[in-house]
């Protein structure tokens, strides 16, 4: 039989295209067999890789986080049933550095950070057990916390994690974000901050306005108002489940009413119509209150112009208020987030020593006008870039303004949780 050229070429190329099918079976079966059977035969599981949010401060804006933790080094659930929890006593001055939930996940990252702390003047750690997302950073077990469900296991093995660090000697605080919370805005919607020309719909500041233009509505920070007691029940929850898994202070952040944003079409559904100032002393007072003499020391963050302005900044927060309630006060002093021309000078980032020596010298005049030890004044410093770089010889000017203001603390903030060991004295 004779086939025609038209035939052999027809024929060729359905033969051609059955060789592809039959490589694409083989490669797909070699993948699901690499997929399936090898982790089996040898031993080994596939994790999911976690998702490294964003870490930020109660100040307008921070620089995104780096990821910092892989899925190769989270650390293994440990036995936590027969962790002995213990605290140590705030240390004379406390030098603390931050480290996120993930960062504090990895074991890496936290191997990294105690090895630093332990070879240089550093002594605490400044740990998020709650932050700006809303969720808790480890399992619960009050039953009150479990039904929020906002815990996550961000941090596994807390109180083991909590130990290794006590074993160093090294002073733990657990920063708990507050008022920002749009976990809890969307699920306590009825304490949620609203829009006064639409009360049904949540209100958006700046940095949520952004994530909307960018189609990530999830990365909105939404607001609870200040003024909700169930709220403030919440926290101190929170506080009390991070003090028995051991840590020893609780540290207060984004205690306040929002900043930016349309405030002229915001709505409180608790406390509309009332003081700020006065609702949000009241919360300073309230925890106080549940803390006093319970064992945990708390403190509180505060906006750095609180150092220098008698008024509440429209955002409810006072210095004096804050120092008669809380252990410690930490107004965030960062450079780059004064205004420009702020104290006289046109970038405040490029004048760390300056902005940081004028504002805690006030600050100290205050807290001395009550009769208050100064020394419950212990600033946030900048150790990122924004308006300026932020080398080791900025930071350590930062650091020289506030002991040159009588005061001796300091706690550092970098949202990348990186941390340049020359920016410390050595041991």
């Amino acid at each position: 039989m004779t086939i025609s050229l038209k035939t052999r070429i027809l024929m060729k190329r359905v033969i051609k295209k059955k060789h592809i099918a039959l490589a694409l079976c083989a490669t797909l079966f070699l993948c699901l067999g690499a997929y399936f059977v090898l982790p089996n035969f040898f031993g080994f599981k596939y994790v999911a890789e976690s998702d490294y949010s964003q870490s930020v401060s109660s100040e307008p804006w921070v620089p995104k986080e780096t990821a910092l933790a892989s899925v190769d080094n989270i650390v293994l659930p440990p036995t936590e049933e027969n962790v002995v929890v213990t605290h140590i006593t705030t240390p004379l001055p406390v030098k603390a550095v931050y480290l996120s939930a993930w960062s504090a996940g990895s074991k890496s990252v936290r191997n990294k950070v105690m090895d630093l702390i332990n070879n240089t003047e550093l002594n605490a750690v400044v740990i998020d057990v709650k932050d700006y997302t809303g969720r808790i950073s480890f399992p619960v077990s009050d039953p009150d916390l479990i039904s929020v469900g906002s815990a996550q296991k961000k941090i596994v093995g807390i109180k083991s994690f909590i130990k290794e660090l006590h074993d160093n000697n090294i002073y733990v605080i657990g920063r708990i974000a507050t008022f920002q919370d749009p976990y809890l805005a969307k699920k306590w919607s009825e304490f949620a901050v609203k829009r006064k020309t639409d009360q049904n719909a949540l209100w958006l500041d700046d940095k949520c306005k952004r994530a909307v233009l960018r189609g990530k509505e999830s990365d909105c920070t939404y607001w609870l108002d200040a003024g909700a007691q169930k709220v403030w029940d919440y926290v101190v929850a929170i506080g009390q489940e991070a003090y028995a898994d051991g840590f020893d202070e609780l540290n207060y952040d984004y205690i306040r009413y929002p900043a930016d944003g349309d405030l002229k079409d915001i709505y409180y559904p608790i406390s509309n119509g009332k003081k700020r100032e006065i609702v949000v002393k009241s919360f300073f007072e309230y925890l106080h209150t549940k803390f006093a003499n319970t064992g945990p020391k708390i403190s509180a963050d505060l906006f750095g112009l609180t150092t220098t302005e008698p008024g509440d900044l429209g955002i409810g927060q006072v210095l004096e208020d804050a120092l008669l309630n809380f252990d410690y006060v930490a107004p965030m002093v960062y450079p780059s987030h004064f205004a420009p021309d702020t104290y006289g000078y046109k970038n405040p980032a490029t004048k760390p020593y300056e902005i940081i020596s004028f504002a805690m010298k006030k600050a100290v005049e205050r807290a001395k006008a009550l009769n208050i030890d100064p020394l419950k004044l212990r600033p946030w410093l900048q150790d990122f870039n924004l308006g300026a770089v932020y080398t080791p010889e900025m930071v350590k000017l930062e650091m020289k303004a506030v002991y040159d203001s009588g005061l001796t603390s300091w706690m550092l903030w970098d949202p990348a949780n990186t941390y340049a060991k020359d920016n410390f004295l050595p041991n």
